[in-house]
């Protein structure tokens, strides 16, 4: 008999909102305004990824596309049902994702950054459980909190992502040096080329530049599709690298 494969992702095709916009925020925020009114996020690629300055919806969108995907909203997988305070994700109450019909990802998990320090508590004491399965080992065989904040991050990817999956990330080089950045950027790569399916939000060029990757922008029109060398990050970065003394000086000078 002939061994059945997991299909192979793309897994979530886009994502859209059902019904009009809710009063309130998050629909005050220009691209969930979009969506709501008609526009859809394309996602029918091994890695996504939304840019777009402080505020403009970013996190929002992703923490909602993971809830959406069943994902816990603090972070962690499917099984993941911790929560150190009440989670609002309005948007996801109103966020569909269009999925594959025939492919379902054998795997999840969200990290976000800002809360990664209470998934790591909670991978510690799920381990202590009496008789369950040990998590430690998916996770680089050491504890996160004895690790870096990077490290752990990178410890994430390396030994816990498989090529089955659909990952969301949310700012995931806040913890990331340079070459740590890059370190990821080879590892998505590797992955998304095996079949796993990434949706990104991040302000690093460096993984705006993961190979093959669509980039989504969102802005004070909405949210739109750009090539990598139109991102704000990128024509920003690149602007301060040219010229860091003259770009500082603009700066204090614009200063009111």
């Amino acid at each position: 008999m002939a061994r059945t494969r997991t299909p192979r992702g793309p897994y979530v095709r886009e994502a859209r909102l059902d019904g009009p916009a809710a009063e309130g925020w998050p629909f005050t925020i220009p691209a969930v305004r979009a969506l709501a009114d008609g526009a859809v996020l394309d996602l029918d690629h091994p890695v996504t990824v939304l840019c777009g300055d402080n505020g403009s919806g970013k996190s929002t969108v992703v923490e909602a596309l993971a809830a959406a995907a069943g994902l816990n909203v603090e972070g962690g997988s499917t099984n993941f049902r911790f929560s150190t305070r009440e989670a609002e994700t309005p948007l996801a109450d109103h966020l569909r994702l269009v999925r594959h019909p025939g492919r379902r990802p054998a795997d999840g998990f969200f990290l976000r950054a800002e809360s990664y320090f209470n998934v790591a508590s909670e991978i510690e004491r799920l381990d202590a459980v009496p008789n369950s399965p040990r998590l430690l080992p998916r996770y680089g065989g050491v504890s996160p909190h004895e690790r870096s904040h990077g490290e752990s991050f990178l410890d994430l990817v390396t030994h816990r992502f498989g090529t089955r999956g659909l990952y969301v990330l949310d700012e995931p080089e806040a913890a990331l040096s340079v070459t740590g950045c890059l370190a990821l950027l080879a590892r998505v790569t590797e992955l998304a080329e095996a079949g796993a399916q990434f949706v990104l939000a991040t302000h690093s060029p460096i993984l705006l530049a993961i190979p093959g990757a669509v980039i989504h922008q969102l802005d004070e029109h909405g949210l739109s599709r750009i090539a990598y060398d139109d991102a704000l990050p990128v024509v920003t970065m690149r602007a301060f690298l040219a010229a860091p003394g003259r770009f500082v000086e603009r700066l204090r000078s614009d200063a009111p």
